[in-house]
């Protein structure tokens, strides 16, 4: 009887238990939401920033760390978040970033200032890497590897839609008040924790090694906001700037010393023996180098829209579209063709595509066309779209079982670490020699009255930052065919 109760119960239950064959559809379905979660919410606040630095009145700085204090700091905690998962369990960890998420956007919309601002966002940051540690292993988990491919190609398929949405969402609700680019991640958030806690079941079995990383946590936090914070100055403040040369100087001292104590530690908080693996090794080499090239493009393009051509932000929304539109269709097409004949070329040709795309945008100017600043970003999200969905599943698929939230974190942190330079890069060389209040109108999409002449500056640096970008993701091809042949 009692059987038969837990039976009734259990087919009464929303999805289906872990076993079923249609379980990976359902589990795909909770990972896909927090993926259009982050993907909008990136979106709406990016398109969001001249409007935020007109509202709070903040500087050029503390706009540009809006963003890196939200990179930063899920980037920092997703290895940490990933090992208490693989302690603990996924789906907790899981439905606890969504309901953080959540109260931290809340609060983010009732802020005052710039700082109190980024207070928020480091919570938000915090909810967003138990997010980011756990989609990637959860998927893994419910997928047969010859299926994985597919399974990311729909998560980045979803995140593309999420990139299309996002910044004209965002233009939307910046027509309302700034507050509701953070108030409408409230309903979302929490209606993904209530789907993630009825829809998932726990299949992967605790990590046998306890402990905590601590002083490798800290040291990898202050390492890596020093360097980000000294690049990030570097072109407002002047690269002789003391407190410039001191973050750098922290991050360039730090982060070796964090290797070291990741080399030495009973339990790390990023396991450097699973990079004794070729394939993973050369694989989230190859992610970190496509956050470095790719990252800072919708950044960049924003200020571009919005500063030099004077778009409003929902026009410039839609403007930044075909980006998304390119991954959205070469995403799942790349999945498949990985499944079925391997992930090595694609992932290689999807960098080469993304630095053809990097270089052809240093033509334009001023009074360039939209047609060719839209070609160029749809082409940079075919190339991304065929990068990404067969590089995390070769990834993902080469690791065991026990270790997918370690190594899902090793993913996100080295391309979130990737990322997070690439904006403090490009900042540094946008805002190099080009006069503070010009910055200040095209950093505020106010540039009514300023002459080509004057705009002409901030378009060359821009065109600086795209070789540089472009080389970059030329690089990153060439780590992708470092992995064996065959996979």
């Amino acid at each position: 009887m009692a059987i038969e109760t837990a039976a009734t119960a259990r087919r009464r239950r929303i999805g289906v238990h872990a076993e079923h064959e249609h379980y990976k559809w359902w589990a795909l379905s909770c990972t896909s939401l927090g993926m259009l979660l982050a993907t909008i919410n990136s979106g709406t606040l990016i398109i969001a920033l001249p409007d935020l630095e007109r509202a709070l009145g903040t500087s050029i700085l503390s706009l540009v760390w809006v963003i890196l204090a939200y990179m930063i700091s899920s980037t920092v905690l997703v290895l940490f978040a990933g090992r208490l998962s693989d302690l603990f369990g996924r789906k907790q960890a899981y439905v606890a970033g969504f309901v953080l998420f959540a109260l931290a956007s809340l609060g983010a919309g009732f802020a005052g200032g710039g700082t109190e601002l980024i207070v928020w966002r480091v919570l938000q940051g915090i909810g967003g890497a138990f997010l980011f540690a756990n989609s990637a292993a959860l998927v893994t988990d419910a997928f047969p590897k010859e299926q994985l491919g597919l399974a990311m190609g729909t998560n980045t398929m979803v995140a593309a839609v999420g990139l299309v949405i996002g910044p004209v969402l965002g233009g939307a609700l910046v027509a309302i008040s700034w507050h509701w680019v953070f108030w409408f991640n409230v309903p979302f958030a929490l209606l993904g924790s209530l789907w993630a806690a009825l829809i998932l079941r726990e299949l992967a079995k605790p990590d046998k090694v306890r402990g905590y990383d601590v002083p490798g946590v800290v040291v990898f936090v202050l390492g890596l906001t020093g360097l980000v914070f000294g690049l990030s100055r570097g072109g407002l403040n002047g690269w002789s700037d003391p407190m410039t040369i001191g973050g750098i100087v922290a991050g360039v001292v730090l982060l070796p010393i964090f290797v070291l104590i990741e080399r030495h530690h009973r339990a790390p908080m990023l396991d450097l023996t699973i990079f004794q693996n070729r394939l993973f090794a050369a694989a989230t080499g190859a992610a970190f180098i496509n956050g470095l090239s790719r990252f800072a493009l919708m950044f960049l393009f924003v200020f571009y829209f919005q500063g030099v051509k004077g778009q409003d932000p929902i026009t410039a929304g839609i403007e930044l579209a075909p980006m998304a539109i390119g991954m959205l269709i070469a995403s799942p097409l790349a999945g498949v063709w990985a499944d079925k004949r391997g992930s090595r070329m694609l992932s290689a040709a999807g960098m080469v595509v993304s630095a053809i795309a990097l270089a052809g945008m240093t033509m334009l100017g001023v009074h360039t066309a939209y047609f060719w600043s839209a070609l160029w970003l749809f082409v940079v999200g075919v190339g991304s779209g065929m990068f990404n969905s067969p590089n995390t599943a070769a990834m993902m698929g080469t690791v065991p079982t026990y270790r997918r939230g370690i190594a899902a974190g090793a993913r996100t942190v080295l391309q979130n670490t990737g990322a997070v330079i690439s904006i403090a890069f490009v900042l540094a060389v946008v805002t190099s020699s080009v006069p503070k209040d010009t910055l200040f109108k095209i950093f505020s999409g106010v540039t009514t009255g300023l002459s080509d002449a004057t705009l002409e500056p901030f378009v060359a640096n821009m065109h600086t930052a795209l070789w540089v970008l472009a080389l970059t993701s030329l690089v990153g091809g060439g780590i992708c065919l470092m992995r064996p042949k065959g996979d």
